[in-house]
């Protein structure tokens, strides 16, 4: 008889700590969703707060657009301030644009805002970012001649820079859609051994094995 209690008291006391375990677990599941809803809202406000940016920019360049090319006449010439062509943030618009284009994949209209950019401020620090990323439009394009010509002159001046060893696999890629075996061989063995611990150069050496 004893036995029998000892044995219902142990199932009672296994009974509630196993109860207790399922609304610890519960109360964390709680916990963890709640923190899930948290992260997810944050993610959908920085895509709604990115998306917003881009909507802003492009309308106000479109704005600049139609009052640069608006025909002024009376009064409303004289009340419209001067444009002043060195203000930096008409510069900073501008590349903002061509990249917001690239970002979209709109590779063919990013490339023509890329080069009236480089035409329109030739002296911007951005030119640098300018002549990459309309690289990359130009190989997404498989305007590979372009974009051959362009990194080529885009690491005489740079090569110093973070960017130079993706670059040189770039420029070898080019080469190598171009036919021109010898010269992307070439290529990849300078960037092998320029920038030999770059995530590049592990590329370029399977890229060199593969190349015939």
């Amino acid at each position: 008889m004893l036995a029998l209690e000892d044995a219902v008291k142990q199932q009672t006391k296994s009974n509630m700590d196993l109860q207790g375990q399922i609304e610890s677990l519960s109360a964390e599941l709680r916990k963890l969703r709640g923190q899930n809803e948290e992260t997810a809202h944050g993610l959908q406000n920085a895509e709604k707060r990115e998306k917003d940016f881009y909507v802003d920019l492009d309308t106000r360049l479109r704005h600049l657009e139609t009052t640069d090319n608006a025909p002024q006449t009376g009064s409303a010439a004289a009340a419209a301030p001067p444009v002043d062509p060195d203000d930096p943030s008409l510069e900073n618009r501008a590349f903002e644009t061509a990249y917001s284009l690239f970002k979209g994949e709109s590779h063919a209209n990013a490339v023509k805002a890329f080069q009236e950019f480089i035409k329109k401020y030739p002296e911007s620090v951005h030119v640098p970012n300018a002549n990459y990323w309309m690289g990359k439009a130009q190989i997404a394009l498989k305007d590979y001649k372009g974009a051959l010509a362009n990194y080529q002159e885009w690491f005489k001046v740079m090569s110093g820079t973070s960017k130079a060893p993706e670059v040189l696999l770039n420029i070898a890629v080019c080469q190598k859609e171009l036919k021109l075996t010898v010269a992307a061989k070439k290529t990849l063995k300078q960037l092998i051994t320029q920038y030999p611990t770059s995530e590049a150069a592990a590329k370029a050496k399977k890229l060199l094995a593969a190349t015939k």
